[in-house]
């Protein structure tokens, strides 16, 4: 599902928001999450899971062109773990398809 998948769900979902609207809508919550994992906060959405962010320690790789090795910076990445509703879901649904 893309952005715009769920903007057009949103709108068919709910009559009295115009396609603006709902796109207005999915575009502030998914800035309010992107900035809250930018300040390092945590995001739980119940029944759904949890965004975090993760540390990456500095390591030293190669690169596989000329063997040559690299010092790779530490990062921050986010990190999205489902939650158990979302998980016991999927797994329903995968056990249904054949």
């Amino acid at each position: 599902m893309t952005r715009s998948d769920l903007v057009t769900e949103l709108a068919a979902k709910f009559s009295q928001l115009t396609h603006p609207d709902a796109e207005s809508a999915v575009k502030t919550l998914l800035d309010a999450m992107s900035e809250a994992l930018v300040k390092g906060h945590r995001i739980e959405l119940r029944g759904f899971g949890t965004f975090t962010i993760n540390r990456r320690a500095p390591r030293l790789g190669r690169n596989p062109r000329s063997g040559e090795s690299v010092a790779i910076p530490e990062k921050r990445v986010p990190h999205f773990k489902p939650g158990k509703a979302l998980r016991e879901a999927v797994d329903q649904q995968s056990k249904k398809a054949p």
